[in-house]
């Protein structure tokens, strides 16, 4: 019998699904004897299937790794099981070790990666079937399905009641939001993807990165929005701890694939891959004992619930009189957060109705009450497409009238938005003097002067849903003051 020489490099690692053992310049990949309900591995038969449709597989994107199936005999000769066989990859070339070490080649890879990947999806096969996969409907079962799986570990791995927590917000996101993925099928942008894209899984190569391990067990559940596959990686950056790279990696991508993807969406979808990789991760735990897995487990599903929180539709109503620092907190929100901004003096100068008498004079011309009425309805119907459409609004008006807010919170309900009301108030000689100086330079499109201001105030009804946002600090401490009252908001 011949005798090994020398030392022989290998390793040994093990998921939920496969045994992995890596020797010489080859990678050996088993799959376990095992059924879950999302994948039945029990049989030789199955898992030979699966071998084949794993290497069909990644093929799509890295084809010079997976080289193909091998058939293990026993000592009768007869097939027993059969091995993923894998061209090796350098371990200290793993995406995730290179993010742990700051390593500068990280941005440079994510880059090319964006590119690959931006290919890939123009490529990959689209079918009525893969469009229904990404529908509500579709999105929503496979949220609750996670869920119930992961419901033996409450208690225990995760704390009671926030699967149903997670789920209860998950279901909120997703109502209401036809419109957009209606547009995002029309688009073309829901495709059979990779499913799996994590960090451990990438590996930067001389020459450019390799992505691995599609999920290749179901290819359903690899089929939806070219945005599951990027908030796949983007979430699995933040939870090496490089959020930086998260925000680097999103951008990257969507000037790589000309894809404009909400904001909303891709925080939904980062919270459902978070959602996933709990539920992996909790499994794991069972098999192994582990309790770093366990927490590895609980710390994903707050994660997954952070981004719920960003994924939930918000409109903010900026209400009080001229001249009180509505449009500058408007503007503070949007370049904090980047929502859109609806600001009803400049829907106001683009009314097409005739006006009589003066743009400035209080209930005549563009005050009028029927432009009034028609700049309200104008501002609202831009807000309800643009939150339907999955962004996130701030409508910058007066909103003195009671019944102008009760609409905006009809049609925030409608698409399930959450609403937050602000009234910014001032003293009337500060914000006279604003108003003179605004219209003495002329550097903004409204006309109220400090008449039109006074009448407006007498005129409001009251407000009690508001929380009073007092700016007669300096602006740099007002933006501070809005932005921690609206993180705290969102966090609920």
């Amino acid at each position: 019998m011949d005798q090994l020489r020398g030392p022989v490099d290998a390793d040994l690692a093990e998921t939920h699904l496969s045994i992995v053992v890596g020797v010489g310049d080859r990678v050996y990949k088993l799959k376990k004897p095992v059924r879950f309900d999302f994948v039945d591995q029990s049989t030789r038969e199955q898992r030979e299937r699966l071998c084949h449709q794993e290497v069909d597989r990644n093929r799509r994107l890295a084809p010079d790794v997976y080289l193909g199936v091998a058939d293990v005999a026993g000592p009768d000769g007869e097939q027993c099981d059969h091995l993923v066989v894998m061209r090796r990859m350098p371990r200290d070339r793993r995406l995730s070790t290179l993010v742990i070490g700051g390593d500068e080649r990280v941005r440079p890879a994510l880059d090319q990666l964006a590119t690959q990947l931006s290919r890939f999806h123009r490529m990959a096969a689209r079918s009525p079937e893969i469009t229904a996969a990404a529908a509500p409907s579709a999105l929503y079962a496979l949220w609750k399905a996670n869920a119930e799986e992961m419901r033996p570990f409450e208690g225990s791995v995760f704390p009671v009641g926030q699967l149903d927590g997670t789920l209860g917000r998950a279901d909120r996101c997703l109502r209401g939001r036809e419109a957009l993925f209606a547009r995002r099928a029309a688009d073309g942008w829901i495709c059979d993807g990779h499913g799996d894209l994590l960090a451990d899984d990438v590996f930067v190569l001389d020459d450019g990165p390799r992505a691995l391990d599609c999920l290749d067990f179901d290819p359903r559940l690899a089929y939806g929005d070219v945005a599951t596959d990027v908030a796949f990686l983007a979430m699995d950056l933040e939870r090496l701890g490089a959020p930086e790279l998260a925000a680097h990696w999103l951008s990257t991508y969507q000037r790589a694939s000309g894809a404009t993807i909400p904001a909303t969406l891709l925080h939904l979808y980062v919270a459902y891959r978070a959602q996933v990789r709990a539920k992996v991760t909790a499994l794991r735990s069972d098999q192994e004992a582990d309790h770093h897995s366990a927490t590895a487990a609980r710390d994903l599903l707050q994660l997954c619930d952070r981004h719920l929180r960003r994924a939930t539709p918000r409109l903010v109503l900026v209400g009080g009189t001229p001249g009180t620092g509505k449009s500058t907190v408007a503007r503070d929100l949007h370049e904090h957060f980047g929502w859109r901004v609806i600001r009803s003096d400049v829907v106001r100068k683009g009314d097409p109705a005739p006006t009589v008498g003066g743009s400035g004079r209080w209930r005549e011309g563009a005050y009028s009450p029927a432009a009034t009425e028609r700049t309200y309805a104008a501002l609202l119907a831009a807000a309800e497409e643009s939150l339907a459409g999955g962004d996130d609004v701030v409508l910058d008006a007066s909103f003195a009238d009671a019944g102008h807010r009760a609409a905006a919170r009809r049609f925030a309900d409608q698409v399930s938005a959450e609403v937050l009301e602000l009234r910014c108030t001032l003293e009337p000689a500060e914000r006279d003097r604003r108003i003179a100086r605004r219209l003495r330079e002329g550097t903004d499109v409204s006309e109220a002067d400090a008449g039109i201001a006074a009448r407006l105030s007498a005129a409001a009804d009251p407000w009690p849903e508001a929380t009073d946002l007092p700016t007669d600090a300096s602006p740099s401490a007002v933006a501070e003051k809005v932005v921690a009252l609206v993180e705290q908001w969102i966090r609920g």
